[in-house]
């Protein structure tokens, strides 16, 4: 099989941008995406699209050119944009093309997502009593997490504190001001014990990632990067994850525990290797939790290395340095792929004022979501 190699990335800044449409930042990403790895349209070879809002971001080739490749629109929650990467790295991989492009986009309106629950496969039920508000998931959650290992909600305030410093070094990020601890505190309650500020909020975006067969990547870049493993897993039976209705007796870890031990196999690379981390952080409390399910610590050591400063971007499993999804937001089909775009930054020594010292080598990405759907994938130099 070939090798995958990551030649150029793009992104549109995420926010809110008017009446400016999903597809028109998609069409940007993939711009500057082609600018990077000093490539045309026209050697694209096929493209996968991932969006939740734009049922056919196919549609940007109507502005990029239309070369009529063959173009794949997928949706999987939180995981499309990772879905988007794996499909277009297996493609390249089994040695159906030679290069090819990831775009994700999306565009929410503000506010909570709302939706059927019959397309969740749920009864009528679990909406009408509040649960499909998955800030409800989350809330209860991480307040069985925190009482399971005695971490105090400080903790929680601690790391949305670090995403918004984070963002407001990332010149394209949402939220773009620091906000005290004291205050993420003190902000409204949502869904104990996440306060408001403690969450990510839908928004807009979109982002590209160009992939080839590494064995002609110095053709495009003097830095290319490797994609050692996208693993995508659904929860098992046992899981309670966001959307189940039921709570099984017998317990089973989190789908993102599969996905990690299948990724870091799959890489040949342990937990201990990687040096710059990307973590769904929905809310503050699920990057606590995630920073265990990804095999970086215990359960239950998150508070130290946290009041520590190892998650701060010069620490030494510097997390989310971007700002995450809580200063970037999450426009769901482009998430996976703000992630990848930050890891090939700070593989390239690229990122600015949030670089991770020391030469950063391995880079590790994680996204979960609807229905308990998780993917986690490894890049290195």
């Amino acid at each position: 099989m070939n090798d995958v190699a990551i030649v150029g990335v793009g992104m549109h800044p995420f926010g809110r941008h008017g009446h400016k449409s999903g597809i028109e930042m998609a069409v940007d990403a993939i711009h500057l995406a082609l600018a990077d790895a000093n490539l045309a349209w026209k050697d694209i070879q096929f493209a996968v699209g991932s969006s939740y809002e734009v049922d056919h971001v196919d549609a940007v080739t109507g502005t990029v050119g239309l070369t009529g490749i063959p173009f794949t629109n997928v949706y999987n929650g939180c995981a499309s944009g990772a879905s988007a990467i794996e499909q277009t790295a297996d493609a390249i991989r089994l040695g159906k093309y030679d290069i090819g492009i990831a775009v994700g986009t999306d565009k929410h309106p503000r506010g909570a997502f709302t939706a059927d629950p019959s397309i969740f496969g749920l009864p009528a039920w679990y909406a009408e009593n509040g649960q499909l508000v998955t800030t409800k998931f989350f809330g209860m959650k991480i307040n069985r997490y925190l009482h399971d290992y005695s971490i105090s909600r400080e903790t929680l305030a601690k790391v949305a504190a670090k995403n918004y410093r984070n963002g407001a070094i990332n010149p394209k990020a949402f939220r773009r001001k620091p906000i005290s601890e004291e205050d993420i505190l003190s902000s409204g309650v949502l869904n104990y014990p996440l306060t408001q500020y403690m969450f990510c909020a839908p928004d807009e975006g979109a982002a590209a990632v160009i992939m080839c067969k590494a064995s002609i990547a110095a053709r495009f870049t003097r830095r290319p990067v490797l994609l050692r493993a996208t693993e995508i897993r659904t929860r098992s039976y046992g899981a309670y994850e966001v959307h189940a209705a039921s709570a099984p007796v017998a317990e089973d870890v989190a789908p993102t525990v599969y996905a990690s031990k299948a990724a870091y196999e799959r890489a040949g690379v342990g937990p201990e290797d990687v040096d710059v981390i990307q973590l769904q952080d929905t809310d503050a409390g699920a990057e606590v939790i995630h920073m265990a399910e990804n095999g970086f610590c215990a359960d239950g050591e998150q508070e130290k290395l946290i009041a520590d400063g190892a998650t701060e971007i010069a620490g030494t499993m510097p997390i989310n340095t971007d700002g995450g999804l809580i200063a970037n937001g999450e426009p769901i089909g482009a998430s996976g792929l703000r992630q990848m775009h930050e890891l090939v930054l700070q593989l390239r020594g690229a990122a600015g004022d949030r670089q991770v010292p020391g030469s950063p080598k391995v880079g590790y990405a994680q996204v979960y979501g609807t229905p308990g759907t998780a993917a986690a994938s490894i890049v290195t130099l």
